[in-house]
């Protein structure tokens, strides 16, 4: 009976005030005390845990990420990426949006944000789209679409908050029992991780696209491939292609970990931007700071209540009563896992992903260890479950972006946007189903 009360307590006065319209951060902070009041907690413990949440080392990577994204948009390395991409598009079919998804993988794996991505890749390939003749609310569909890839493709800031909430959360002993141990959750795993399953998103993306342009007639230039171009191309943006090499090929190769590896990212921005492509100004600088300040914030204070908001469930048995239940409908792995996917794909219309991630890892973890779900492999599933979001109404933070660039109704490019939302699903169902997607390199590179 206290159970249900506090489960009452803690999600009904949670969901009452998100629908007046209350900030996510305040929500979760007042249902969390809320139900600490009821069990008469000592409010103190409140303010200890949200201080705790933002002392590990991991976290440090959020804002360096961040700031590595903001510098490299104003030093110049996004836009250049973004021509070479381009350069490959040549007479193929439907090759400029096909870039788009290409550029979106590049940019992605620097700023580990979705709307940033499809903001530094749309200011460049909608109006690229739109002046070879394509529809400007498809140029805004596709890349809104491939936007998603930002939090995909390593390093990812959601991935640095997922490893943050699993990394607390202890393994249930009936699943160690019978599964044995499973493997530790670290944020350089998740990023290693993550690479196959966005190029199978990126791969669906791209059939969907060639389908749609041939349809639709918008074909490639009629001058075939330009080798010099591609060459120029590839030579003014040998120092953008070396940013997400340096990044990842540290990370993977262990010589650096995800937090050193973002500031590895700041300093070589900031000496390309300075010296070598001399585009990088004071201006630019502060300009970024102000926006890292800002998310970083908006974040942080997110953490601070949701970290509070997890304790509560995991104190009071709550994951464990939700994993008993799913497990008493079916223990089939298969029809867990498409309820776990629609779930997520439904939370991911409507909340922020960030904020989604550490609500629902307390609840659902345990659920995927008590079948014998690799954490990892379930971190990557929900990351790419939560992305389509950003591509879906009402939330579609990608689908605003987008629009705002394009110029375009936002009900015209939503309406071209499902699609490419609906392959993106059935993406994320190969990847949870076929678990060596996203386990095989991370095997292969611990030897």
């Amino acid at each position: 009976m206290a159970e249900s009360s506090i489960v009452l307590i803690l999600f009904g006065t949670f969901l009452l005030l998100l629908l007046i319209g209350a900030p996510i951060t305040v929500s979760l902070g007042v249902s969390a005390l809320a139900s600490f009041i009821y069990l008469d907690e000592n409010p103190i413990k409140f303010v200890q845990i949200a201080f705790t949440s933002v002392g590990s080392f991991p976290l440090m990577a959020l804002p360096a990420f961040i700031l590595a994204g903001a510098l490299m948009e104003a030093a110049g390395i996004s836009k250049r990426l973004v021509n070479l991409a381009e350069s490959f598009a040549g007479p193929f079919t439907g090759g400029m949006s096909a870039a788009t998804v290409l550029a979106c993988m590049f940019f992605g794996a620097i700023s580990g944000s979705g709307p940033a991505t499809t903001a530094a890749v749309g200011m460049l390939m909608i109006p690229a789209m739109a002046a070879r003749g394509y529809d400007r609310g498809y140029a805004a569909a596709v890349t809104a679409s491939s936007g998603g890839l930002g939090i995909i493709i390593p390093p990812s800031i959601p991935m640095v908050i997922f490893g943050i909430s699993a990394i607390g959360l202890t393994v249930p002993d009936a699943a160690i029992e019978k599964f044995g141990t499973f493997q530790t959750v670290s944020i350089s795993t998740l990023f290693i991780a993550g690479f196959f399953p966005a190029l199978v998103i990126s791969i669906n993306l791209m059939i969907l696209n060639y389908i749609r342009c041939k349809k639709a007639g918008y074909k490639g230039s009629t001058d075939g491939w330009a080798l010099d171009h591609i060459i120029d191309s590839f030579r003014k943006g040998f120092w953008s292609v070396l940013a997400p090499l340096v990044i990842l090929g540290g990370i993977y190769s262990g010589f650096f970990t995800p937090t050193e590896s973002a500031i590895v990212a700041i300093f070589y921005t900031l000496v390309i931007g300075w010296f070598v492509h001399k585009e990088l100004k004071w201006k630019d600088l502060v300009h970024s700071l102000e926006t890292t300040t800002w998310l970083s914030g908006r974040v942080l204070l997110i953490l601070f209540t949701a970290t509070v908001f997890g304790r509560v469930l995991v104190e009071n048995e709550i994951p464990d009563t939700v994993a008993a239940s799913m497990l008493s409908l079916t223990d089939n792995v298969y029809l867990i896992w498409t309820m776990i996917i629609g779930f997520l794909l439904f939370v991911g219309m409507f909340m922020e992903t960030l904020a989604a991630i550490m609500i629902l890892v307390p609840v659902l973890l345990p659920v995927a260890y008590n079948l014998g779900i690799d954490p990892i492999h379930f971190g990557v599933v929900m990351i790419c479950c939560l992305s389509i979001g950003f591509a879906t109404p009402p939330l579609g933070e990608n689908l605003f972006v987008a629009s705002g660039i394009s110029d375009t109704a936002l009900e015209d490019i939503t309406a071209k946007a499902l699609p490419f939302a609906f392959i993106s699903v059935v993406g994320v169902f190969i990847i949870a189903f076929f678990p060596e997607i996203a386990l095989f390199l991370p095997r292969l590179l611990a030897g």
